[in-house]
């Protein structure tokens, strides 16, 4: 398993506005080849928004990240940082990582 983290600038909306502009994009996301689950994250205060993505392999967090590059790209959004790290699952199941 691998875990995908994006962050890049955001001017918003955030909160409870940005679960519902947002929805058709997770729900899209929510389809994606061996994605299996997002944390969405936002920081108002820094204007920053992303995500941490679990994938189950890592051609598919690779492919993953390359399209949502190119849409947050298409969309005016620069700086865009992103990792993929492999997960040692015996120590984060210890620690109660839901794997």
């Amino acid at each position: 398993m691998y875990i995908l983290q994006i962050d890049f600038p955001f001017d918003g909306p955030f909160g409870d506005d940005m679960a519902t502009a947002m929805q058709p994009l997770a729900a899209d996301i929510a389809t994606e080849d061996g994605l299996l689950w997002k944390i969405w994250t936002e920081n108002a205060d820094s204007g920053q928004a992303g995500g941490i993505y679990l994938f189950s392999e890592l051609s598919a967090a690779e492919t993953y990240l390359a399209k949502h590059s190119q849409r947050l790209a298409a969309a005016g959004t620069n700086d865009i940082r992103s990792r993929i790290f492999a997960i040692n699952q015996p120590l984060s199941l210890i620690n109660r990582a839901p794997l």
